[in-house]
């Protein structure tokens, strides 16, 4: 049997395939099919969102839908049931799926568009089970082994989340998912007592969440020493904002950098009214081609980090080594709807800088339209900010895990400037570099931004140094 499908009573039940890319959920934004349409082999019959890009999910198998496991707007965990199909040739409808694979095996031979095939053979080892099952409470008895916390009678067995009278007898929960059985352990929810909604009554995420919408009162917790206490609960009127998809991402990924890198941030304000200058130049006389201010900047950090390639590198933690990118592959900070996202230009020091200014304005709204595949949204080696665009001057920016170094430019205004010993009224900005001390101490990281600063000031030095 295929990795990524399950039969039950001869239906074939198509499994959230493995994500890649260090995924392991997605939320279905729309079904393309119903019950009882017709689907054949690679139709795509659901649109998820990752929290990486929206993408469409092809169906490995023909016949007839039986069951959409999932509404619009749920989240499903990879390996989880997307889609039962029946076959056409006489195949009836089950009456229920009680029977689930007891392994969670990611990944088919048909995943989603965009994220490549996987190509795991038939002998591909398989997981260990990860069906748990919540034993079903029994009636407390007044014993030494029940007033101590302790097993009562032969086989009786402990579970996680069950707790004496709180609870009370009925049928054994099941729980495929680790997620699930995560949230109820560090929320306190007995799995005993939550009613699954999925097939054959496994518990899913959506009903656990259901538990802690009612009031505290009817929740039955088991204190667990390995688990942070809770926060206070939200009040009245507080906003609950899960940390789910893109959110959750860039919390994770913004973590790890301040836990792991030693950064440091240098800064220093520029006259950029020779920038503008040139770029109006440019404009004028290829008005077809237009290149942005965004454009000129990456050019000026390709010349930086070719003298510079210290800050073009990450470090290995585990081969505790620093390693060097041959190539520059740029990425740029793009804010959108569904979160800040870092798409990148791979190779960006063989582009011309009007291919730059082309290649940045085609990334950057399809950033911001959800269209990028993921692949373009990872394997970055440096990063370049234009948080000026929301009107501020300066920042500490936060690396772009695992890149060594981030330049960050700032609004450009009109403010007092001395030049050849007279005040004037120039454009300046204010330029900021995020370095890794690792890889690099002062004397590289200033001799870069110093670099950058120069050329902004004066374009005509971009020249001498390419």
């Amino acid at each position: 049997m295929g990795g990524g499908m399950t039969t039950v009573e001869r239906t074939q039940v198509f499994l959230l395939p493995d994500l890649g890319e260090g995924l392991s959920e997605a939320e279905i934004v729309e079904w393309r099919v119903a019950v009882g349409d017709i689907v054949t082999v690679d139709q795509s019959v659901v649109e998820v969102e990752t929290a990486k890009a929206v993408v469409d999910v092809p169906c490995p198998y023909a016949g007839r839908v039986v069951t959409l496991h999932g509404a619009a707007g749920e989240v499903r965990p990879v390996g989880q049931p997307l889609i039962t199909i029946a076959p056409l040739d006489g195949g009836d409808e089950p009456a229920g799926h009680a029977t689930y694979r007891e392994e969670e095996r990611a990944g088919s031979g048909n995943v989603l568009i965009g994220y490549g095939t996987g190509h795991g053979g038939a002998t591909r080892r398989r997981r260990r089970s990860r069906l748990a099952v919540a034993p079903e409470p029994t009636d407390p008895a007044p014993s030494d082994a029940a007033e101590t916390g302790g097993p009562s009678g032969a086989g009786a067995t402990a579970a996680v989340g069950l707790v004496g009278s709180a609870t009370t007898p009925g049928p054994a929960a099941l729980v495929i998912s680790p997620i699930v059985r995560r949230l109820a352990r560090e929320r306190g929810v007995d799995l005993g007592t939550v009613r699954g909604t999925g097939p054959g009554g496994v518990i899913r995420r959506a009903d656990v969440e259901a538990v802690l919408a009612v009031p505290a009162a009817r929740l039955a917790a088991v204190p667990d020493p390995h688990v942070t206490p809770a926060p206070a609960p939200a009040g009245d009127g507080d906003v609950i904002i899960p940390l789910t998809g893109v959110r959750k991402v860039i919390a994770d990924k913004l973590s790890r950098s301040r836990r792991e890198i030693p950064e440091v941030t240098i800064w220093v304000d520029v006259d950029a009214t020779g920038l503008l200058e040139t770029r109006a130049a440019i404009n004028a006389a290829t008005p077809d081609a237009p290149v942005s201010i965004l454009a000129l900047l990456a050019r000026i950090c390709l010349s930086g980090l070719r003298r510079f390639p210290q800050l073009n590198s990450r470090v290995d933690t585990e081969a505790q080594r620093i390693v060097q990118s041959a190539g520059v592959h740029l990425g740029i900070a793009a804010q959108t709807d569904r979160g800040l996202l870092v798409p990148v230009l791979r190779d960006a020091q063989r582009l011309t800088t009007a291919e730059l200014a082309a290649e940045l304005a085609a990334t950057t709204t399809a950033a911001r339209a959800g269209t990028l595949p993921p692949a373009r949204l990872t394997g970055g080696t440096f990063t370049l900010n234009n948080y000026g665009v929301f009107g501020v001057d300066g920042s500490t920016p936060i690396i772009n895990h695992p890149e060594a170094a981030l330049l960050g430019v700032g609004r450009i205004v009109d403010k007092p400037w001395v030049v050849d010993g007279q005040l004037a009224v120039r454009k300046v900005t204010q330029l900021s570099l995020t370095f890794d001390h690792r890889v690099c101490d002062g004397g590289v990281a200033g001799g870069f931004l110093r670099h950058v600063a120069d050329c902004v000031e004066r374009p005509a030095l971009l020249i001498a140094a390419v």
